[in-house]
């Protein structure tokens, strides 16, 4: 694979943390930085997601790999890496897209690497449920609890899709049977470690209930999360229990989810049950949900430049040995786990 690594949507939170970190940790790459406005260097790349006529340049510049960091709902740069042979990471996916795009990229003759990281923080949830327990095939049930901090300095992508689908139901698993069910109901309260302690936990959809389920068959999966403001946390679930996400406007939705604060620690705690009991395992990232998930990407960029991968289509965790990625994530210094192998 050419050394040549176009970051579209360099210019977002996201973008940027992964270009800073890629490049202290691989100073021998060449980064281009993609985006609607181009640039002031030759590196900043005018390109538009939503016209392919713009992406002449990635052949022009040799790009070996596209990481893609800004939603790209009608899947042109998928189907431009597919078509020209290029490998291709997305991190951007909610679970509806992300379906979508699998399944495109499943019905195409693929001449690259295409990665899908779009679980929670980068995907990286899923490697890391198989540092809990040995088989896949043991595993009963799987439960992600997300603890999520209104202080965190957040991109737009993620409170833009609350906003949209807020008031839709999503599908988790119970005993591979398909549950409609919405955000912010069903509460269960968890035990938070890292001093959090006890709380609420609601519904939340992420496409690791899809990977867990229909790509390592585990047939019980759900995925529940609570704010840092327990005030915030029980007024959502209010609101959606009477329904008032369903008369709020789409701005007026964006305003409830789009806040973002100056930074703060992002911590998710994976729950794995077998016959054989249950098994946690915790992880902290001080630097937040941006730092965690570019760092994920990163980490997926390197297994790719490894070259040991045949040209295929992968979730992002089945580029790792789980065991290596644990010790990857441990040995970064904003990051604390407990639990795992």
């Amino acid at each position: 694979m050419e050394h040549n690594i176009l970051v579209i949507g360099g210019n977002g939170l996201v973008g940027k943390t992964i270009i800073r970190i890629l490049k202290s940790r691989n100073p021998h790459v060449q980064i281009f930085v993609g985006g609607r406005k181009g640039g002031q260097t030759g590196n900043d790349l005018k390109i538009d997601v939503t016209n392919p006529g713009t992406f002449r340049v990635i052949q022009e510049k040799k790009i070996g790999l596209i990481i893609l960091s800004v939603n790209d709902k009608d899947d042109h740069v998928l189907r431009f890496a597919i078509d020209n042979g290029i490998d291709y990471l997305d991190i951007t996916k909610p679970t509806p897209d992300l379906v979508k795009a699998y399944a495109i990229a499943k019905n195409r003759k693929v001449q690259s690497r295409i990665v899908f990281s779009s679980g929670w923080m980068g995907g990286i949830v899923n490697g890391l449920v198989k540092t809990i327990a040995d088989r896949t095939a043991d595993i009963l049930e799987v439960k992600l609890f997300v603890f999520y901090s209104v202080k965190d300095l957040a991109g737009e992508s993620s409170a833009h899709f609350m906003a949209e689908n807020v008031a839709k139901p999503f599908i988790r698993y119970e005993n591979n049977r398909q549950v409609p069910i919405k955000h912010f109901l069903d509460s269960e309260n968890f035990n938070f470690s890292f001093g959090i302690g006890n709380r609420v936990a609601y519904n939340f959809d992420v496409p690791d209930l899809y990977i867990l389920n229909q790509i390592e068959k585990i047939p019980n999966v759900s995925v529940k999360m609570t704010y840092n403001s327990k005030f915030i946390t029980w007024l959502l679930g209010a609101f959606q229990k009477v329904r008032i996400f369903n008369i709020l406007s789409l701005k007026e939705r964006r305003m409830i989810f789009g806040s973002s604060g100056k930074g703060d620690q992002s911590v998710f705690e994976i729950v794995v049950k077998t016959k054989n009991g249950a098994e946690k395992l915790s992880l902290r990232s001080s630097g937040g949900q941006a730092e965690l998930t570019a760092l994920s990407a990163v980490l997926h960029t390197e297994e790719l430049l490894k070259n040991s991968h045949e040209n295929s289509v992968y979730f992002s965790h089945q580029l790792h040995q789980p065991a290596a990625l644990l010790e990857k994530l441990k040995a970064y210094e904003t990051i604390s786990i407990q639990g795992g192998l």
